[in-house]
């Protein structure tokens, strides 16, 4: 585990994968084709909390949806990259535009599509529920699965990587 503690306590960028990762991968359609998608409440205030200690946040998804827009305006995520099957040139463009390394960059996904960014970047970050070919090459998996926390637990990792998380949970005290 100091490992990957180690690798966390140089991340200035998480980059986040949305389906299977901020949510369960579940995707609802309505009768007039308008798409449905559940996010964990937990997962959102551990984003809030990590961005407050001036780590960045980005997403890269191959799906495009206004919902997605709405949930990162609300979260604050401004570098949000939608309908990218490319992931690399997404990945490539966004830590050119904020100045940070691979090596200063964590990605987190569930399935194949997102090997190509994870083995990039400093620390590769498999969700619970990940597929396993994904997971055999993830630095670290989280405890719970897409969309059910996981995105709290990498919050929190590098938060305690970094020593910022118990000031973060303490200002609710």
């Amino acid at each position: 585990m100091q490992d990957i503690l180690n690798l966390a306590k140089k991340i200035k960028l998480v980059i986040f994968d949305v389906d299977g990762v901020l949510t369960d991968g579940s995707l609802f359609f309505g009768d007039d084709g308008q798409e449905y998608k559940a996010f964990y409440s937990r997962d959102g205030l551990g984003i809030k909390l990590l961005q407050r200690t001036g780590v960045e946040v980005g997403i890269i998804t191959a799906r495009d949806s206004q919902l997605v827009n709405h949930r990162m305006e609300n979260l604050g995520i401004e570098h949000l990259y939608q309908g990218r099957l490319d992931k690399i040139s997404a990945f490539e463009e966004m830590i050119a535009k904020l100045n940070v390394s691979p090596e200063q960059t964590a990605y987190a996904g569930d399935d194949v599509v997102d090997l190509p960014v994870m083995k990039k970047v400093g620390l590769a970050i498999a969700v619970q529920d990940a597929h396993p070919f994904v997971k055999k090459h993830a630095h670290w998996i989280t405890e719970h699965n897409g969309g059910r926390g996981a995105a709290r637990d990498i919050c929190e990792l590098i938060m305690e990587a970094q020593g910022t998380l118990d000031d973060q949970l303490n200002a609710f005290m």
